[in-house]
């Protein structure tokens, strides 16, 4: 997904769309979107920071900045108590050790279906079911069938399998979220996870996969208002901190010289 967050005192507007090849283009279309909603012209805006995997496709930002360092600083300015974000999108999952909305360390999972949200999209198209059903049956099972295999070809085939044995679909599907909480829940724990912990990308509007994972961990796992935003959000706050402190030494911040309707043709 590809997400616009524009920022004045506060959140003026947000966009949230998928991501598709001519992602240059779709930058710019998002951005268009965005402003439109704000009722503002792109000259208005003061800075623009990029991130995530596709930062590098966004012509029109001044600064480019990891998503690691993004997320702390969104997550932070939700929950000022967070040290432990686990972020699980489409392409991966990460587990991010943050102190004062700072990235301290962090970890991911190896570029693979089974550990991020797409295992979930994989297992819902076989199971016949929308993604966003899965929470609910999960929440109804009391017996979640036992997924062993960690890679996503042999899962889908195991729940086929046992999908034909008559194992209920609202066991399958916690079995699925358990499986994948499994994973995750061992990958962060390599950090010495610390109290409050924020789970944030597409799975975490999965109230199935945000309870599976706080049985895993012991404690409640606390999601955001918007948990696809937090990158976002924090890509503004330090666009707008970078702003402000060009503004204090009576400067203006480096800024690239560019307008949306130049790029359309990039």
């Amino acid at each position: 997904m590809t997400k616009v967050v524009i920022m004045g005192e506060e959140i003026m507007s947000s966009v949230i769309g998928p991501t598709g090849p001519e992602q240059r283009r779709l930058a710019n279309n998002v951005m268009k979107e965005a402003l439109n909603r704000a009722g503002l012209p792109f000259k208005s805006i003061s800075y623009v920071v990029a991130t995530g995997y596709g930062r590098i496709n966004v012509p029109f930002a001044d600064k480019q900045i990891t998503e690691i360092t993004c997320h702390a600083r969104g997550v932070a300015s939700f929950f000022p108590d967070a040290r432990t974000i686990i972020d699980i999108g489409g392409q991966d999952s990460k587990g991010i050790k943050i102190n004062n909305g700072r990235p301290i360390d962090f970890v991911m999972n190896d570029k693979c279906a089974a550990g991020s949200g797409r295992f979930l999209e994989i297992i819902a198209d076989t199971l016949g079911i929308k993604i966003e059903e899965m929470g609910e049956l999960a929440l109804q099972s009391k017996n979640p069938a036992v997924i062993s295999n960690i890679c996503t070809i042999f899962a889908e085939q195991e729940v086929v399998d046992k999908l034909a044995e008559g194992i209920p679909l609202k066991n399958l599907v916690a079995g699925i979220l358990e499986s994948l909480a499994n994973r995750v829940s061992r990958m962060v724990k390599r950090l010495k996870i610390e109290r409050e912990v924020i789970l944030t990308g597409g799975v975490a509007k999965n109230a199935g996969m945000v309870q599976a994972l706080s049985d895993k961990l012991g404690y409640p796992v606390s999601v955001p208002p918007e948990p696809l935003l937090t990158g976002a959000v924090g890509a503004t706050l330090l666009g707008k901190e970078i702003a402000q402190k060009a503004k204090e030494r009576d400067e203006s911040p480096e800024r690239k010289e560019r307008s949306l309707k130049e790029i359309e043709i990039l």
